[in-house]
């Protein structure tokens, strides 16, 4: 092709380009000119009042909730609470809170915060914030009141065992921690829990991993991501460079506005590249927690432990609006080092009903690790050991929703002083039965689903004319299984006293004494502290099916 013909080649697609824009742009022009002529005739002519910045509102999140969950808008009032996600740091008394019918009470002070060196404890019943009462508000208001400036105080009225109390409270800036907890789950393994990834993901692994080390002879690590929403992506590279070289690619992103496109690498020099390393994961492992994993299997450097991830590989972008206001945008994809993509459901493609599908299993494209095992994208992370999920038994669902279990461990805590260390303590069968006299003028419902089985079986019969020949057998199947039900509360007693017990340790060791009690009995960390045990297990299950088949 001579010089001249790729001139004039050129010259076409750029005038290509440019109708193909300027169409796009009378476009954008020609809609907001019809809205905005809406939105005036609306608030000129409707027939009731109305609110614009309501209407607005409205507007625009419905225009957001057609494109993906992530992508929202954030209003001027709501900034500092996203900060606050992102960050982990406030202003305020350092303590969850939650609603029970119309008040809000204290769920669990954090250790070392205002709260807790004020003398509150969880079940607490905050009534007045200064003057201004705060019953009926919901959980969103009472926070935003609690929070304020470091240093400013108020004068808290709350409610413990029907006497009201009084007290003053100074606001301190308040730290969330990212790791929760960490310990040793077996004489040479440790554990790492990490509930998000904020400004402190990495910093706050590598103090708890450094001091594993120091006081133990540490053979294998087990992070644990599950139920981990993720966070920034800075920190998931971060946390994946702890155990992987520097300049090592972690993740890429890919978007419309191509300049954007970037593939993000390791900084640092790693903290330790060769101890054995377990991930745990789970279904609501999403966004960075997938990104580390994602890495940590690409890259065959530890073997990923649990259920299939969630699956959110999309990017988001805070944009700054006018007035305060700001807007979090999914402005690419992202990719892990093996250039898989993660994401799982596609939201450009919709049914007719507004649905979105997650991509089917016969349209996920394979992939290789470095070692060469075959690796999947598409469909969030698939760990190299799959795990069947704990079910929860019904009957323990109810008790946890209707707070008989927080009321419970509420009275336990005003009149027990002190119980054993968290991971150690565990009620007696005479507490369990004073729990059980405690749940016998309470009411609890629930619907199993052999209930409903029974209930569609008695409709069908009906339907098919055999029901008046059948009637005192389905009755009679029915009594009986009630009667079954009324034993739960002793068929799962293991599974209620273990929720009662992390509840308690809680009361007195705060969140990190739930999360060794929880420990306990946590069937999926047993199964990665196992394979951490077994040298030839882990390195075998990292191995390509090919290689392994060639040495049995």
């Amino acid at each position: 092709m001579t010089r001249i013909r790729k001139t004039i080649l050129v010259a076409l697609l750029a005038i290509v380009g440019l109708i193909i824009g300027a169409s796009n742009y009378f476009e954008i022009n020609k809609q907001l000119d019809i809205f905005t002529n809406i939105f005036k005739e609306i608030n000129l002519y409707y027939v009731d009042e109305t609110q614009p910045q309501e209407l607005m509102e409205t507007a625009i999140n419905s225009m957001l909730e057609s494109l993906d969950p992530y992508t929202n808008y954030i209003r001027e009032t709501d900034v500092e609470d996203f900060r606050i996600q992102t960050t982990g740091q406030y202003g305020g008394i350092g303590a969850t809170i939650r609603r029970r019918d119309e008040k809000v009470l204290i769920a669990m002070p954090y250790k070392g915060f205002a709260a807790e060196k004020a003398g509150l404890k969880a079940g607490d019943v905050l009534l007045k914030i200064d003057d201004d009462s705060l019953t009926g508000l919901d959980t969103e208001d009472v926070s935003r009141l609690l929070k304020g400036s470091p240093g400013s105080s108020f004068m808290l009225t709350y409610e413990r065992d029907g006497k009201v109390m009084r007290d003053k409270i100074t606001r301190e800036e308040v730290k969330l921690k990212s790791v929760p907890y960490s310990g040793m789950v077996a004489p040479n393994i440790g554990y790492i829990r990490l509930s998000s990834f904020t400004e402190r993901a990495s910093k706050d692994i590598i103090d708890a991993f450094e001091t594993l080390k120091k006081e133990h002879e540490l053979e294998g690590l087990i992070l644990d991501l599950r139920n981990n929403p993720g966070g920034l992506l800075s920190e998931a590279i971060n946390v994946s460079n702890i155990f992987i070289p520097k300049r090592q690619e972690v993740v890429s992103t890919r978007g419309k506005v191509k300049d954007w496109d970037r593939t993000y690498k390791t900084l640092n020099q790693p903290v330790d590249t060769d101890i054995p390393l377990v991930v745990l994961i789970n279904q609501r492992s999403a966004s960075a927690s997938e990104i580390v994993s994602g890495t940590v299997q690409d890259l065959d450097r530890g073997v990923v432990l649990g259920q299939r991830s969630f699956g959110k590989g999309l990017v988001q972008q805070t944009r700054k609006l006018s007035y305060g206001a700001q807007m979090k945008i999914t402005i690419s994809k992202y990719h892990t080092p093996s250039g898989r993509l993660i994401q799982a459901i596609n939201y450009a493609e919709r049914r007719d009903d507004g649905s979105v599908s997650k991509v089917p299993d016969s349209l996920r494209m394979p992939f290789n690790t470095r070692n060469g095992r075959v690796v999947y994208d598409g469909g969030g992370i698939d760990p190299d050991i799959s795990l069947e999920v704990q079910t929860t038994p019904k009957i323990l669902r109810e008790l946890v929703r209707n707070d008989y279990i927080f009321n419970y461990a509420t009275q336990f805590q005003r009149r027990v002083n002190e119980i054993d260390e968290a991971g150690v303590f565990a009620i007696s069968d005479e507490e369990y039965s004073n729990f059980l006299v405690f749940l016998e003028d309470k009411e609890i419902n629930y619907e199993t689903r052999t209930e409903k089985i029974i209930d569609e079986l008695k409709e069908t019969a009906r339907d098919e004319k055999y029901f008046e020949s059948l009637e005192i057998e389905l009755n009679k199947l029915k009594s009986g299984f009630a009667e079954k039900k009324e034993a739960d509360l002793m068929t799962f007693e293991n599974d209620i006293r273990q929720q009662l017990e992390m509840e308690i340790a809680s009361r007195y060791y705060f969140q990190e004494g739930r999360a060794a009690q929880a420990i306990r009995y946590d069937s999926e960390i047993d199964s990665a502290v196992a394979i951490l045990s077994n040298a030839e297990r882990y390195h075998k299950i990292l191995t390509p099916a090919e290689e392994k088949a060639s040495t049995e």
